[in-house]
């Protein structure tokens, strides 16, 4: 595998985008070695859902797209992030008892922890924000034979226009 891989895809901030983004991210850690069933990769779902979930609902119109991206450096460590164009960082909302919103940031908080990982939210040069984890990166020995991301993602979406993608390796084979 290459000393360092990117992916990406921009999708438009709307909730129907939250299941393509979730099934590029997977499709894309089993094109690198990771198997779809993998904890990993289940964590890597979770925390992608809710992050591209927060790009929609928390922008309030402002941002009319969001960018998942995933980085692999010396398959040692993983970095996942979703970028939006709305200034506003993340803040803690009360959850009421009797509704499923508020707790997408606890959640994330508590999956990149269980792992060893990191949250980080940075400005962009823009004006927006991206929300990223970093978690330790594992491959088990069995092998995958996954599907492209970016068939899964023109899938899953109406009219296979569900966004822009662009992948790289980077760096020597090893």
């Amino acid at each position: 595998m290459a000393d360092h891989l990117e992916a990406s895809v921009t999708l438009p901030s709307d909730p129907a985008s939250v299941a393509p983004a979730r099934t590029y991210a997977v499709g894309t850690l089993a094109e690198w070695g990771l198997p779809a069933d993998a904890d990993l990769s289940e964590t890597v779902r979770l925390i992608v859902s809710e992050l591209a979930t927060n790009a929609v609902q928390h922008t309030f119109g402002q941002s009319p797209t969001f960018t998942v991206d995933l980085v692999l450096d010396r398959d040692e460590r993983l970095r996942v992030g979703v970028t939006d164009s709305h200034p506003r960082f993340p803040k803690r909302l009360p959850a009421a008892v009797q509704q499923d919103n508020g707790r997408g940031m606890v959640i994330i908080r508590w999956l990149t922890a269980e792992c060893g990982g990191k949250l980080r939210v940075r400005p962009t040069r823009e004006g927006g924000k991206t929300v990223s984890i970093e978690l330790p990166w594992t491959v088990p020995s069995r092998p995958a034979a996954p599907e492209p991301a970016a068939a899964a993602v023109a899938r899953g979406t109406r009219g296979g226009d569900g966004g822009a993608e662009r992948r790289r390796p980077l760096g020597r084979a090893t």
